[in-house]
Order: C-alpha cells, then sequence, then structure tokens
C-alpha cells in the first residue's frame, strides 16, 4: 500500500479550501483518508497554512510521499529541511 500527503478540496465553488490529508494512494482526491495533518487557504494574502508538524514527520518516516503541491508548501514551512536532517542523524 502506497500511502500519499496530498490535498483534499473542500469549500465552496469558487471559493477553495484544502485540508492537508494522508491517504491511500489509490483512494479519490476526495475520498477516503487516514488523518487529517494540516489545512491550506491559498485565498487569504497571504496564504494561510497550518500543519502539524509532529505528525507530518511521523508519517514521512513511515514512508509517505507527499505530492508536489505539498511538498512546496512543508518546503515553505521548513518541514521538509527537519525531515532531512532527522533522517540524515540516523
Amino acid at each position: 500500500m502506497s500511502v500519499k500527503i496530498r490535498l483534499k478540496r473542500m469549500g465552496a465553488k469558487k471559493s477553495p479550501f484544502y485540508r492537508i490529508v494522508v491517504a491511500d494512494s489509490r483512494a479519490p482526491r476526495d475520498g477516503r483518508q487516514i488523518e487529517t495533518v494540516g489545512t491550506y487557504n491559498p485565498l487569504t494574502k497571504p496564504a494561510e497554512v497550518k500543519i502539524d508538524e509532529a505528525k507530518v514527520l511521523d508519517w514521512m518516516q513511515k514512508g509517505a510521499k507527499p505530492s508536489d503541491t505539498v511538498r512546496n508548501l512543508f518546503s515553505e514551512q521548513g518541514i521538509m529541511e527537519k525531515f532531512h536532517n532527522v533522517k540524515l542523524s540516523k
């Protein structure tokens, strides 16, 4: 089973709001999820991003792969750097 960390679209038409979720890669985009690890609101200036770093790092150490967009959000928040530092120190 391949696990991905990706965005799940919420909100009204033309007013997107996203949840950052951990899901099976075979599940539909807005379908079944394993756990919610954060939120992303692109309509606010600057874009509002809330992430539970402990949960994200735990899932990534277990082998979950972030999507390209989520990887960019994690890089902006400094999570990817922390993940690589933890990975290299082991």
